[in-house]
């Protein structure tokens, strides 16, 4: 006789079946049959005659992500999952009393599910090494989009140009004096794509300036405003400050971005050479070249 189960009742019934179970799962048990376990196994329920075995079910738990098992030790541990995997066997049984493991849209899905899963331990096996990357290789990409980063200064930049030193120097000694940088600049620069933003050139970036202004900004400390700079175009004075937090984290959630990229970029370049290294020793012919446009792909 078999034992009798306590078991909790089961909240959100089709949503927590769903959650227990990969799709595949339901999928290929779909077209399974009930044949009954060896007798030497352990069985867990009887589900309408259908055994579910100690096996079956510690797979399932164990198949289970980190968060998903732990949100079920909160919530009742195994029963809560056992009971979900006893509705889900009635769900299963229903259907197939009304036919759909007959059904033939679902025995295709059936099977290119399988064949992708297939396709997947296929790779995962050619592919047997985790792709890392060099600190040369992501410094190298990072140095590649320089512009869309922050470099290791962490300034804000602000300039005005003046038209001579005289002018440049007056100014210079305002601003030290407490004079407001922004509304100098606004007025006296005559440069017109900094003038109307006060000077403003937002975070310091790798050729933001002329090299002239550039070996100085180096120079700098925050809240600093340099001595007049001589250029081709006039004297400029530069003034850093300090960025915000908020400009700091964005630019690391750009490195962040760049680095998956180029992770990405090398998973892909392993995948390909896996495909050229099947593709190079198959025979592949199409039967008709020009209309799909395949001559290419004939190998050997």
């Amino acid at each position: 006789m078999a034992p009798r189960l306590t078991l909790p009742n089961s909240p959100a019934p089709f949503r927590s079946i769903c959650a227990s179970a990969a799709a595949c799962g339901c999928l290929l048990s779909l077209l399974a049959g009930c044949t009954p376990p060896p007798a030497e196994e352990r069985v867990v329920a009887f589900v309408n005659g259908r055994p579910i075995t100690q096996v079956e079910f510690e797979a399932e738990w164990n198949e289970l992500p980190d968060a998903t098992r732990a949100r079920y030790e909160k919530e009742g541990g195994k029963p809560r999952l056992l009971s979900e995997v006893i509705t889900r066997e009635l769900l299963l049984q229903e259907a197939r009393k009304q036919g759909f493991d007959q059904n033939d849209q679902i025995r295709d899905r059936a099977r290119r599910y399988k064949e992708k899963l297939m396709l997947d331990e296929l790779l995962k096996d050619r592919i047997k090494t985790k792709i890392e990357l060099t600190k040369e290789e992501l410094d190298a990409y990072y140095e590649k989009h320089a512009r869309q980063l922050l470099t290791p200064l962490k300034v804000r930049v602000a300039v005005m140009l003046l038209p001579n030193f005289p002018a440049a120097k007056d100014l210079e000694k305002q601003v030290n004096q407490g004079g407001d940088f922004a509304k100098f600049a606004q007025r006296y620069s005559v440069d017109p794509k900094t003038k109307a933003n006060g000077g403003d050139l937002g975070p310091y970036r790798k050729d933001l300036v002329v090299p002239e202004v550039d070996e100085v900004i180096r120079q700098l400390k925050p809240g600093m405003v340099s001595a007049p700079i001589k250029t081709d175009a006039g004297y400029y004075l530069v003034k850093i400050t300090a960025l915000d937090p908020e400009i700091i984290q964005a630019d690391l959630a750009t490195r962040e971005r760049l680095r998956q990229e180029l992770l990405n970029e090398k998973r892909q370049k392993r995948f390909d050479d896996v495909i050229a290294d099947i593709r190079a020793k198959a025979v592949v012919k199409v039967a008709d070249a020009s209309r799909y446009g395949g001559g290419e792909m004939v190998t050997r």
